[in-house]
This record gives C-alpha cells, sequence and structure tokens, in this order.
C-alpha cells in the first residue's frame, strides 16, 4: 500500500453525549482481502484498499468497529440502550462493519457479538450476542480492580481459543470459554513514557485497542505513552512502535505478519476535527510506513 493524504471538508457526526468529550476513537479493523478500515471521530469511516486507495464509507464517526465478515449477525437485533442511548449499527456489506457509540465490541470466531454494559445498580457485566439473536450475560466483571471502580472496558479482543481479552486503563485481563478471568498484565510502567494531550498521568500507560494473534502475541496501544506494545505467552512485554507526542496510537490490528495502527494527532480540546487520524503498518520484516493520513489543516 502506498501513503494516501486527504484532506476533506466534513461535517461533525455526533456519537453519544458522554463519549464527544471523551477521547478518539480506537476503530480499525482488517477484512480477508487486506482492506484496512477506520474511523475518523471527526468524519467518518474510511477504507485503505489492497491497492492503497483511500475511500470513504458512508457511515457515523462512532468510537468503536468490528468486522462481521460472513454475516452471520445480519438477522440479529444489535445492542442499544436507551439510558444512555448507546448503540450498535451496521455499516456496508461484504463485508459488513459494525459501528459502536459508546463500547468496545468485537465479533468472535464463533460470530457472536461481545460487548460490555454497565447497568444500573449492577457491576460491570460482558454480554455475548449469538448469531440466532440471543443474548446471554458471557461474565460479570469485579466491581472493583486495584485502580479503583470498574464501569467500563477500553478495547476488548476475541483469541484463536475463544478466549476474550480486555484492557483497562492499566491492565490487560483474559476471559477463558470457561469462565475463569485471569490478569495478564497490570501496573506496567513503561521506559520513556512521556505525555500526551488530553491524557492525564492518573491513566498510567492508559491502554485501548488491543489484538491478540495465532501465535499468542497480544499487541495493545498504550496511549498514554505514545507506544504499542507487545506482550508475549509468557507475558513479557515489550515496546514494537513508538511515536511523537502530539501522536498517539488509539487501536492495533493484525493480518497475517502485519500490524497496522491508528494513530491520532491528540489535543487537550473536545473539538472532534481536531483530532486528526492516520494508519500506520508495522510490517512483518520491522518496516514502519504511513499508509494513510486525514488532515484537515
Amino acid at each position: 500500500m502506498k501513503r494516501m493524504r486527504v484532506t476533506l471538508l466534513a461535517i461533525l457526526l455526533a456519537g453519544s453525549p458522554f463519549e464527544v468529550s471523551a477521547h478518539p476513537g480506537s476503530a480499525i479493523v482488517v477484512d480477508r482481502q487486506g482492506g484496512v478500515y477506520f474511523v475518523d471521530t471527526g468524519s467518518g469511516v474510511w477504507k485503505v484498499g489492497p491497492d492503497g486507495k483511500l475511500t470513504g464509507i458512508a457511515g457515523p464517526a462512532f468510537h468503536w468497529m468490528a468486522i462481521d465478515d460472513d454475516g452471520r449477525l445480519k438477522n440479529a437485533t444489535l445492542p442499544y440502550f436507551s439510558s444512555g442511548d448507546a448503540t450498535v449499527t451496521r455499516v456496508g456489506v461484504n463485508p459488513t462493519l459494525l459501528l459502536s457509540s459508546d463500547f468496545p465490541i468485537r465479533v468472535g470466531r464463533d460470530g457472536a457479538l461481545y460487548y460490555p454494559w454497565l447497568s444500573v445498580g449492577k457491576s460491570l457485566q460482558l454480554f455475548r450476542l449469538a448469531p440466532t439473536g440471543t443474548t446471554t450475560v458471557f461474565q460479570t466483571l469485579p466491581a472493583n480492580t486495584e485502580s479503583g471502580p470498574l464501569r467500563w472496558l477500553n478495547g476488548i479482543v476475541t483469541g484463536p481459543d475463544g478466549s476474550v481479552y480486555y484492557t483497562e486503563n492499566r491492565a490487560v485481563r483474559k476471559i477463558t470459554p470457561q469462565g475463569e478471568l485471569t490478569t495478564i498484565v497490570e501496573n506496567v510502567t513503561l521506559p520513556g513514557c512521556g505525555s500526551v494531550p488530553g491524557v492525564g498521568p492518573d491513566l498510567g500507560p492508559y491502554f485501548r485497542g488491543l489484538e491478540v494473534d495465532t501465535r499468542g502475541n497480544i499487541f495493545v496501544a498504550a496511549t498514554g505513552c505514545g507506544a504499542v506494545v507487545k506482550i508475549s505467552p509468557d507475558k513479557r512485554v515489550s515496546t514494537v512502535l513508538r511515536t511523537s507526542s502530539p501522536w498517539s496510537p488509539t487501536g492495533v490490528a493484525v493480518s497475517g505478519g502485519d500490524l497496522f495502527v491508528l494513530e491520532y494527532l491528540h489535543t487537550a480540546s473536545d473539538n472532534r476535527k481536531e483530532w486528526l487520524p492516520r494508519i500506520k503498518r508495522l510490517s512483518s520484516d520491522g518496516r514502519v510506513s504511513t499508509i494513510a493520513t486525514i488532515d484537515r489543516r
């Protein structure tokens, strides 16, 4: 793919009321043909084709994305919560993209949609929406962690064995198909962790989007440190990509031996149009290239 640069004059598409002032999105996925899809939270959905062509796709500028490659959820009623005006919506076909306004989502190899939600008076729960349309509680998460009350997750992903991994600000955890909850890493300190505009030091590395490859390696966007880290199956943490503030990664996706990274130009402002995204590719041979940039300046 070659680098593409696009200047756009677009209106701001609204997300949820309480996400607007939160942060840039972490929506990035790759289809089976190598097409990279991502959301610019200042304008909408984009695709970088295998040929490097950058194309806009009609869809909301939501924060999270999943891909339903086989359309197994096409007849299922997607989550909607009127209490927070939170919703998941479909975009396109072959593949179908699922966009979420308020919470991270993932379609597993079983074709089910996994997502967290905090109901009034309850602990945070992880739900599983099956292709049949049946929704069940996959796991009720601890009410508190070492960082305090657990009220949201920053990202979720399913592994090759059906396990679900998720990120908190300072931790990465795993739920096995049998329901066992384990901690992969917590209270991680990354060397050379600088400051990123809009990300307070209280968030630590601020782990967000994550991905698991076929070997069990976990790649995580450490937004608070401007880095992407790799966590090996034996829980060793290493930095595989670093950028310079005010840029910082928010999401990752794996395709073959390549790692695709969604980065944003962060600001201390809540103006989404100021958050400019770009896509980097870390190839299996170690080369780093920028394959797409959105610029409104």
